[in-house]
């Protein structure tokens, strides 16, 4: 009994309520039989609201010490790389909250969903998608998106710019059951011309860049902007080159944001805009096919990229239509270079194929040989780190209680690169459910 008197006094019980506690539960046996070790003190200290009141041994109910929840995912595989876990547990969410992860935590009064065979992990993010749907040709349907893969959060990156990132956060952020963040584009009216038929890149003319005006607008919606949001390359930036990185830097240094930058076609050269990326800044499409990919053809990474990690830049995959190279993945990760975000870039173009969507664009690195742990990490505590949300990613007991259901689906699976090159695995991820604010999202 004095190992679970004292795993109650490390969860944070006084040596009042330990001694209570052990009056109602009365000797060794009874800690046993209410299987009161280290998960369910832990358990007990999150959800019971301390401090309680000193009461009589004989006053003290323990019902009332007992947490109640109002639902837990029992018996699945929970892997969260914030916490370093991967085990057969239960996760219990409160009020909206991760409330705890134990073994039989008490089900008193809760939904109770088995997902026993499955995978629960912190509710996956998104860190490159396009959902102003309706307002722009590029965006999709966010609730859809969601349904279809399971991304209780999804970052927008830059799809509208100050002109009408009012009418995004109105009609499409707000009204979303799963979470919207949003990068803001440093253009004006955002990608405004993206479609099979029209494509104007919104960096090309230095009219459409006012820094006053993105400045104003990052300042008013900073609950919601992560960053901001600036594309460059041949079809992005044309003749303007990296000017457009330049001005979005520097409006993000006046809002203290960091910045998302798309890399395509050269020109600008990759050293140009990679040499100017600060610390907590995001390279996205970082595994992309040549030109501008960040290896060279003989597999040895460029010098500008590791000179870019070592400083702090985050590399974000971005698949999208072209910006994803199965060479250039398989040269990176063996080479020891893991992305630190796994994201789909998804739009009104590439949901139809090749990254189709969040869950798709994982499963190729399952194919590719990257340890499914560093995979979840690449979808929950990456894409936080990159938006500076520590409360997201994660299923540490009082975080935000959102997670991700899913499977392994064995089976050949055939998955195709920006290129059109396709190769085949044996296994992919499937979605099995979606918890958001502590609730299991019946949309899903």
């Amino acid at each position: 009994m004095k190992e679970q008197v004292r795993a109650l006094e490390e969860a944070g019980f006084s040596r009042t309520q330990t001694d209570a506690l052990g009056g109602v539960l009365g000797s060794e046996r009874g800690f046993m039989r209410w299987g009161l070790g280290v998960s369910v003190a832990r358990s007990l200290a999150m959800s019971t609201k301390l401090p309680i009141r000193a009461r009589s041994r004989t006053g003290l109910s323990l019902r009332k010490l007992m947490p109640t929840h109002d639902l837990i995912l029992a018996g699945g595989r929970v892997i969260d790389p914030s916490q370093d876990i991967d085990t057969v547990a239960d996760v219990a969410f409160s009020d909206g909250k991760v409330a705890a992860i134990g073994a039989n935590l008490p089900r008193d009064g809760a939904d109770v969903r088995d997902v026993s065979g499955k995978l629960v992990t912190p509710g996956l993010i998104d860190l490159h998608t396009h959902v102003y749907w309706g307002g722009t040709s590029i965006g999709v349907d966010p609730t859809d998106y969601a349904k279809r893969c399971g991304t209780t959060t999804m970052i927008d990156a830059g799809t509208a710019g100050a002109g009408n990132f009012a009418g995004f956060r109105k009609h499409v952020i707000e009204p979303c059951d799963a979470r919207i963040l949003a990068y803001l584009n440093v253009s004006f009216a955002g990608i405004f011309a993206f479609s099979d038929t029209v494509m104007v890149g919104e960096s090309e003319d230095v009219r459409m860049l006012h820094p006053r005006a993105c400045l104003h607008v990052a300042n008013l919606n900073k609950d919601l902007l992560v960053g901001i949001k600036v594309r460059v390359g041949a079809r992005a930036s044309g003749s303007m080159g990296y000017q457009p990185l330049d001005i979005a830097i520097e409006v993000a240094e006046e809002a203290g944001l960091p910045v998302m930058c798309h890399l395509d076609w050269p020109p600008p050269s990759r050293r140009d805009v990679v040499s100017r990326l600060r610390s907590g800044d995001v390279l996205t499409h970082c595994f992309r096919p040549f030109p501008a990919a960040p290896a060279r053809g003989d597999g040895r990474i460029r010098e500008e990229i590791l000179e870019a990690r070592e400083r702090g830049v985050i590399f974000d995959i971005g698949h999208g239509m072209g910006s994803f190279g199965f060479d250039t993945a398989a040269a990176m990760l063996d080479a020891g270079f893991l992305p630190d975000a796994i994201s789909s870039d998804v739009h009104s173009l590439s949901i139809h194929g090749p990254a189709y969507d969040q869950l798709v664009t994982l499963s190729k690195f399952l194919l590719l040989g990257m340890d499914l742990k560093d995979i979840i990490a690449a979808s929950t505590t990456g894409p936080a780190r990159a938006i500076r949300r520590p409360d997201l990613g994660t299923l540490a007991p009082g975080s935000i209680g959102d997670a991700t259901i899913m499977e392994l689906v064995d089976g050949p699976v055939a998955f195709k690169d920006s290129l059109g090159a396709t190769k085949t695995g044996d296994k992919s991820l499937g979605l099995s459910g979606v918890v958001i604010n502590g609730a299991w999202w019946h949309g899903a």
